[in-house]
């Protein structure tokens, strides 16, 4: 279903210019892999706003050995008194791989701080420290791109009755997710007061419009694609062997084996 009063992308235009993309994203990962580069895509932004549903079009068809998705649970006691940042820093790429952070160490700019789970100082010295931080992973030659799926709060609240009416969907809905409604210009305070703090040149926002899930998948992707100066790396020469001659093995009875049941057989 479109979200209401959305001027939705045509299903065919999108699914044509998706696949394109797609098969720009692979040429992108070969290059990677080929150049030992090392590729963080951060994802951040309203609850429903759509970056789950632009990370699974990103990652379709990559090489999951080469690029990954990182969301991490809340921190454990443990990882509570450690550097904020400590937790994140094992989950960046090596050579060749491609990390995707489906949410960041920006949860303290947004949730953490709106809804008081980290205290003031804490909260001020990550406005301090994050733009250190990440000039500190650019300067080793890490390619950084953050992307903020922005979505209206009508769009947002009829996203959430959709997923309370979809059984296959209303596991995406969590109370903290209600709550943000209740605090929606908290949030976009705290938002705007992110930007202005760690919009930095050596790793700046990049605002995605996502009332249209669609457009802004296309956006996004295109923008990362144009962002980064891969180039096409042609694949290995691979060729199918000849099977070799038969050397006289039989396949055992099937009575042997535990098999599922036909259940397509029943439809």
């Amino acid at each position: 279903m479109a979200d209401k009063t959305v001027d939705q992308l045509p299903r065919r235009t999108y699914e044509k210019e998706l696949l394109r993309l797609q098969t720009e994203l692979v040429k992108l990962q070969e290059w990677v892999r080929a150049e030992g580069a090392r590729l963080v895509v951060v994802f951040e932004g309203r609850d429903a706003a759509g970056k789950g549903g632009t990370i699974q079009r990103v990652t379709q068809y990559l090489n999951p050995r080469l690029a990954r998705i990182v969301a991490l649970p809340k921190p454990t006691g443990r990882e509570r008194t450690q550097w904020y940042f400590q937790r994140y820093v094992e989950h960046l790429p090596a050579a060749g791989e491609i990390v995707l952070f489906d949410r960041s160490w920006y949860n303290r700019a947004g949730v953490e701080h709106v809804m008081g789970f980290c205290t003031q100082e804490e909260y001020q010295r990550f406005l301090r420290q994050c733009p250190i931080f990440e000039r500190m992973l650019v300067e080793d030659g890490i390619v950084l791109r953050k992307y903020w799926f922005s979505v209206s709060d009508a769009v947002q609240q009829e996203r959430f009755r959709r997923r309370l009416e979809d059984p296959l969907r209303r596991w995406k809905l969590s109370p903290m997710d209600l709550e943000s409604i209740i605090h929606w210009e908290a949030y976009s305070r705290a938002k705007d007061t992110m930007l202005v703090h760690t919009d930095i040149p050596e790793a700046p926002w990049y605002v995605v419009e996502s009332d249209d899930k669609r457009r802004a998948r296309l956006n996004m992707i295109a923008h990362l694609l144009a962002s980064v100066p891969y180039q096409n790396v042609p694949p290995p020469v691979l060729e199918l062997p000849e099977p070799p001659p038969s050397t006289g093995y039989e396949r055992p009875p099937r009575d042997l084996q535990t098999y599922v049941p036909d259940h397509s057989a029943t439809l």
